[in-house]
Parts: C-alpha cells; structure tokens; sequence
C-alpha cells in the first residue's frame, strides 16, 4: 500500500512539473510577443502574461520559476505605466491592500514584484532605481506586516472573495522567507526594527505595525515560533504594557480608572515606568498618554518624572509649567501618544528660553485651520482626534526630534531638509511656516528680493500630493515644494548649477555664500576635483581650519550609490559637523531626510547611525569616504583654512573611492591623479 502511496505521489509530482514548464513555455512566449509589441499595442497583450503569471503562481515551484525571470519581466515592460514601474516609491504598508484585491491582475502585478524586488536582493540583478539593500529592506518589512500569511490559512472571507487567488499570497510568502531565511526571520525583523528605532523617525506607524503582528504571532497558540522572537518582548511591552498598572495591556478604560483609585506612591512608579520605556525605545504607549492627562489634573508634580526629564528639561518646564500643561491637554491623546516623547525631547532642548518660540507656541494652540488643511490630516490620520491635535503633535516631535524629519517615498528631500534645518537652528520660523500654510493655505518666501508664492506656483518637483508624511510635512512640503521649484526656474539660463543661488534663499541666511561643485552642470563630467576637496577640508576639517567647530548646519549635495558603487541618484542633505569619533577617527556626521539612513553605498563605504558617536538621527562616515561621496557644499568664502596642508597622500585615498563608484563614468580624460597634476594651485 505504502509502495503505490509513493508511485501516485511520484506520478503527481510529475504532472505538477510538466504541468508547470507548459505553463513557463507559454509565459515565455507571451513576455516575448509583449517585448516586441509597438508601444500603442502593449495593454493588449499584457493580459496574457498576468493570466499565465496567475496559473504559474499557483503551482509549487511557480514563484522560483517567475524569479528566475524577474529581468524579462522588467524588460518586457509588464511594470511599465502603472504603480509598480517606480519599485523605489512603493511601500510595505500596502502589499496587504494589493494581495487581497479582488482583482486578479493587481494581486499577481503585486506578486510579480515582490518577486522581482527578490531578485535584485539575493540574486545580483542589477535594477537601476532599487538597491539591493532597500529591496532586502523592503521585503523585511513586507514580512513583517504580513506575518499572519506565513502561518494561518486563508480565512472564510479571503475564500469568499478571493477565490484560488488567496493561496497567491500565502505561496508568495512562504517563497520568500525561504529565500530571505525562513528560521531566523522573526530575530532579523526585531534587530531591523532596532535598528530604525535607533535613528528616532517621526513616523512610527510602520515599526509599531510590525510590533503588533510580532505581538499577534507570539499570542496565537496555533503559531510556532520555537526560539525566534525572544529579543521582541522590550518592544511588545513599551507599546502595550510598559508599566505594573498596565502589563496586560487592559484597554484604555480599565486604566484609566486604575488610575483613579491609585496613590502617589502607586503614580510615581508609573510616571517612572512609562519614562524608561519611552526613553529607551523611542516608542510612547497610548497608556502614557492617559497617565499625563491625568496627572495634568491631579498630581502635576509628576508630570516632570512621567516625562523622564533632566534639569535642563524640568527648569524649562517649571518657567513655561502654563505652556506645557496647555500643550498636553490640547495635543496629547491616546491617539497621539507620540506627542509625548516630542514634548519631553522640545523641553531638554530648552528652546521655550528663545524669546519667539513661547509666544508661537501659544499662537499654535489656537491655530484656525484651513479646511484644506483640516481635510488633508483627516484623510492621511483619521479623524479619532481633531486636526488641531495632529498637527500639535506633529510640531512638538518635529521640534523634538529635528533629525527624526523623513521625506516618505517621495522626491521631496530638500523640503524635508529644510523642515529639518529649520526646526533644528530656528524654531520660531518653522512655527511661522505651520502658521501661514496651516491657517493661510499659503507661504510667501523671497527669492533676490522678490516674492514667491506657494499659491502662485502651481507646480513643483513633486508630481502629487504626498500623503505618506509626518503631520506637519503634511501641510508645509506641498507649499515649500512649489516655491522651491520656482527657486529654480528663476535660475534658468544662468552659468553652473542652481543650487548655488537656491540654496541660501530657501533654506536661510548661515547656508554659506561660498559654493563649490564637482560636477560639470552640461556634461555630469567631473572636474576640479582637487580644488572642490581642498576648500572641503580646509571649511569643515577640524584639522585644518584652525578646530572651528561648524557653527551652522549647512546644505549640501551626495551621489548616492548602491552596494557595488554604482551610481543611483543626487541626493540632498545636511552637513551637521564634524568630528573624531569614540575610535579617535574623524567623521562627517550629517542628516539624510530618507527614513532610513543606514545604507551601503559600496566599496567599503557603509553609513552608520548608531555606536560612532552619533545622536539621534544623525548618520556618519569617516572623513574621507564622506568627501567621496560629495558633489556639492557650501562654506563661508571670508574664512580660510589651510589649503596647502592637505596631503597628497589624502586626497588620493578619496578620489580612489570616487574613481571605483560613482565617478568611473565621469573621470576626465587620463582619470583624477593625471589631472590633479594639470592643476592649477587653489585659490579663494
């Protein structure tokens, strides 16, 4: 019995692969016809190759064979014209949404690119808008919001509305574990979301998704995780029971009453707990949020412990006690639980003691909000608390956590950088930018004394609306967008790069006047680069610009590339200082508005975020692979540094990094050490 057991499953097993290279044949020749078709012909022949793509995805071995051919899928052009053609701007949040469609043709367009973003993450392929690391990145938070695929199967409902398709996402899942690495998946996605945690984003929604389902996994008996996971339970913990009142994670309501019945001792140990977790994690519990609230009312003294503050923040708090007690009750909720973490950090900065910023702060509390604005909070947040307190909670993270600003999946960086500069050396003027695009639905910045409005220029470098921001990009980017955009219409028809004159109008007065690029604007060749990376060491090098600390962040300009050096894109950031770090090397520490700034950008040059000395937010490189990454800088033109006192020895070490990434395409005829010797000595 046990022999023709073996013989039907050997003979099934058969069919199902002869069953599947049919199938692969006739997905092959229909990639080929659409490769071929004239462009006013190629929506026509793409339902052949979704519905084929369909069938493969539902036998074994069908995701391995679609892998396999995630190049001719991208060059066949099955992307093109829809969503999935910009795999850089797609988010993890709404693989979900895809693979549940009702849709056919969504769920395996969807499939199609996960598989493909696999490709280029562990087999080598080259994609010119994604690099290995985020497509790895991309499919570890994938993973993670989507743990429930890996172990349940298709509920009642997804049979019912899905059909076959619902066993597409469960196949596809599975596959990719398998290949990312199935038995240690769940501690990958715990270190990754450290590792974000260290950076302290704005945006928490995403890590507090993936905590959730890590949560959900570890609480189903049905589940096995064996030993993975057991690093979840300091995050699990500050977002559903930090403290003993709330271990449990009772509900709102149930807490909220604890409350009531508990003496100081009981409320100290709270505002105690929920401090250290918050502190530690970066995280805030809607709980916490419930105990400042009620603290507010009946033991304000402890508000200073709830917050986890230091002198300097609990002096601050004690000169503004009316200020801060009007902000918790106007912008801290269950809902907006952030908002405290955001208030705690606003107050170690001490930036209430800066003569406009109490007096905006106050103007924010009573804002009027546009009902543009209004609409937009609603739509991108929910309506469980007003927009008021949205966009309070939005201000007081932004103005705690300056560095923790992120552009979403979207080309808006230089917004986000100026957000970021603002609410790190200007407080008062990004509060008077909520203002006026919060109440005004308008911006008006000059630009060589003329006026520029946000109303007035229809468009920018972004071609829609972002929705995937922090409250207050929410309101602001659009409007900075289409000025910035404007900035650099203005400049058209003028010698060398725009960024020169756009720079110091948008971003303030410390940009530096003095400019330097390494990049011919007409041809992307590079030249001069030993004068660029001589004035480079002689404005930001402690070493040779007499120990001047930078005094002012300052824009500047990366060649951003992958983890084999090859180029991908322009890139702006935020020059914030430089200095040795705990090994005595000296670093560039500098501000990415991407939400992620740990990248490998190939050749050995690995950004680092956490354990060089950096602090929150900030990403780092030693000196020299930072000047090699660099194409763009401003500086001060009155202050000279040592020119003459950079070695030889140096600045080859960096044009060999520039010669082996980004600049292989770019060098000059004889490449960089034949025309440093052509060069002419560097003047001011």
């Amino acid at each position: 019995m046990t022999s023709a057991n073996n013989t039907a499953s050997t003979q099934a097993a058969c069919d199902e692969a002869a069953r599947l290279n049919a199938l692969v044949g006739k997905l092959d020749d229909a990639l080929a016809q659409l490769a071929r078709a004239p462009a006013f012909n190629r929506a026509a022949r793409l339902p052949r190759v979704l519905d084929t793509a369909r069938r493969v995805l539902l036998i074994d071995g069908g995701c391995i064979a679609l892998e396999a051919r995630a190049q001719a899928l991208e060059n066949a052009g099955v992307f093109d014209g829809s969503d999935w053609a910009t795999p850089q701007h797609l988010l993890p949040s709404m693989t979900r949404l895809a693979l549940q469609s009702m849709d056919a043709n969504v769920v395996v367009i969807e499939a199609l690119s996960e598989l493909r973003l696999l490709a280029v993450a562990k087999a080598g392929i080259h994609h010119a808008q994604v690099s290995a690391e985020h497509a790895h990145r991309y499919l570890t938070q994938t993973l993670a919001l989507n743990l429930w695929l890996l172990f349940t199967p298709p509920t009642e409902a997804e049979r019912e509305a899905q059909g076959r398709l619902a066993q597409i996402p469960r196949r596809l899942f599975q596959h990719l574990a398998a290949r990312i690495g199935y038995e240690h998946i769940i501690d990958t996605l715990i270190e990754e979301i450290w590792r974000i945690l260290q950076q302290r984003p704005l945006q928490t929604d995403a890590i507090r998704q993936m905590i959730t389902q890590i949560a959900l996994c570890q609480a189903d008996p049905a589940i096995d995780l064996g030993a993975s996971g057991q690093g979840a339970a300091r995050l699990v913990s500050a977002l559903f029971g930090p403290t003993q009142g709330c271990q449990e994670d009772p509900g709102i309501e149930v807490y909220r009453q604890r409350l009531e019945r508990m003496d100081h001792a009981g409320l100290q140990a709270e505002a105690t707990g929920f401090a250290r977790a918050m502190h530690d994690t970066g995280l805030v519990a809607p709980y916490h949020a419930v105990l400042l609230r009620h603290l507010v009312e009946y033991s304000p003294p402890l508000i200073v412990e709830a917050l986890g503050l230091s002198s300097t923040g609990r002096d601050c708090l004690l000169c503004y006690r009316d200020l801060a007690l009007a902000l918790i009750r106007t912008g801290i909720h269950p809902a907006t639980a952030q908002a405290v973490y955001g208030l705690a950090l606003t107050l170690e900065r001490g930036i209430f003691y800066q003569p406009p910023v109490a007096p905006a702060m106050w103007r924010q509390l009573g804002l009027t909000l546009s009902e543009w604005s209004q609409a937009r909070l609603t739509l991108a947040l929910g309506d469980a608390v007003s927009p008021r307190a949205r966009l309070l909670e939005g201000v007081l993270c932004m103005l705690g956590l300056p560095l923790g600003v992120g552009q979403g999946n979207n080309p808006t960086c230089q917004s986000a950088r100026a957000l970021s500069m603002w609410a790190y050396n200007d407080p008062d003027y990004l509060l008077q930018m909520v203002a006026w695009a919060a109440r005004d639905d308008e911006i008006i910045m000059h630009f060589e004394g003329q006026p520029i409005s946000s109303m007035a220029s229809l468009t920018g470098v972004a071609t829609e609306l972002p929705m995937d921001l922090d409250p207050v990009s929410l309101i602001v980017v659009p409007h900075l967008d289409r000025i910035y955009a404007e900035m650099g219409r203005r400049c058209v028809g003028r010698d060398g790069d725009p960024h020169r004159w756009v720079n110091p109008e948008f971003h303030g007065w410390w940009a530096g006047r003095g400019f330097r690029i390494s990049v011919d604007v007409a041809t992307g060749q590079l030249i001069d680069v030993d004068t660029f990376l001589r004035h480079f060491y002689a404005s930001y090098h402690p070493l040779y610009n007499g120990n001047q600390p930078l005094i002012h962040p300052q824009p500047a300009g990366i060649a951003v590339t992958d983890s084999a050096g090859r180029f991908i894109g322009w890139h702006a950031i935020t020059v914030l200082r430089a200095s040795l770090d705990p090994g005595e090397q000296m670093r560039v520490y500098f501000y990415n508005p991407n939400n992620d700034s740990g990248q490998d950008w190939g050749d050995g040059v690995v950004v680092s975020t956490a354990g060089n000395g950096e602090r929150f937010g900030e990403a780092s490189l030693p000196f020299e692979q930072f000047a090699s990454r660099l194409y763009i800088y401003h500086h001060d033109a009155l202050e000279h540094g040592e020119l003459a006192a950079v070695g030889e020895d140096e600045l080859n070490r960096v044009k060999g990094y520039i010669e082996r990434s980004w600049g292989a395409d770019r060098l000059p005829p004889g490449g960089l050490q034949a025309a440093s010797h052509d060069a002419k000595p560097p003047t001011r």
